[in-house]
């Protein structure tokens, strides 16, 4: 149904429902292989259905690690990321100062990059200043991106924020801590919660940079990785998949109801 109230003409309709279908038909079938009594190979149909690996799934020490070991590494992530994209959207969004865009630039540069190439700066740089891998290079290499992510959300907020309610705050007495807190935060409070929902579940599946920053550590996602590589138990790979796709799909879908009414801030137009 279009904006207007009239049908959308048949072959749009058919062209959008096969292109939902080719990106989200693989993800069901990952969860169907998750029920299925085979652990060798893919049949389909399936030959039989089971819960019983999801109670190995549930029993593998290894699993829980490196389930613990992601959402650590994404959690620090998005709070640092909340922290330094905050602030540098303020600086942006609210000041005028020579080098502004340039500045705005670099900030998310990194989310446009490859992430092999971001991957082997890390490395690199992680090697010649002689910092040994550990959970914090992990979580250093997430943050590149995550950065962006609460960023973009953060400073399209700002940009739509009057300035005379900050100007209004400050002639009431109010100093800047409390400005940003009675006034500044609420009006950005979903935004940024939006984006670090976004950061978190982007940390939580990463592969490629942590394949660079992690030495021998191991994250959920290159769990999976190494078990396709060789596997054992093809089922209990699937059965992790299907809890990282509710792990991230819940955050993304927090984060579109947060940001979907987000052009009504206060004092938008004065």
């Amino acid at each position: 149904m279009r904006s207007d109230g009239r049908r959308a003409p048949l072959g749009l309709t058919l062209a959008a429902a096969g292109g939902l279908a080719f990106l989200h038909l693989p993800i069901l079938l990952i969860f169907l292989y998750a029920f299925t009594t085979e652990d060798k190979s893919y049949q389909f149909p399936p030959p039989g259905l089971t819960l019983k690996w999801f109670a190995v799934a549930w029993g593998r020490p290894d699993v829980w690690a490196a389930l613990g070991l992601s959402l650590k590494v994404a959690a620090v992530s998005t709070a640092i990321a909340l922290v330094l994209g905050t602030l540098c959207a303020a600086a942006v969004s609210r000041s005028r100062f020579f080098g502004r865009e340039t500045v705005s630039l670099l900030v998310i540069l990194p989310i446009a990059l490859p992430g092999i190439i971001t991957g082997i700066a890390l490395r690199s740089a992680f090697s010649i200043a002689e910092i040994p891998f550990s959970t914090w290079t992990i979580i250093l290499g997430h943050a590149t991106f995550c950065v962006v992510v609460v960023y973009n959300n953060a400073v399209a907020r700002f940009r739509r924020l009057s300035g005379s309610l900050i100007e209004a705050s400050m002639d009431l007495g109010a100093d800047g801590f409390q400005t940003f807190r009675h006034v500044v935060l609420p009006n950005i409070g979903s935004a940024l919660l939006a984006g670090g929902m976004l950061a978190f579940a982007l940390s939580f599946d990463e592969v490629i940079v942590t394949t660079f920053t992690a030495g021998q550590q191991q994250t959920l996602p290159i769990w999976m990785l190494e078990e396709l590589v060789r596997p054992r138990q093809r089922p209990v790979t699937n059965v992790v998949a299907v809890a990282v796709v509710l792990v991230t799909f819940l955050p993304i879908l927090a984060a579109y109801y947060l940001t979907r009414d987000g052009e009504h801030v206060a004092g938008q137009g004065k």
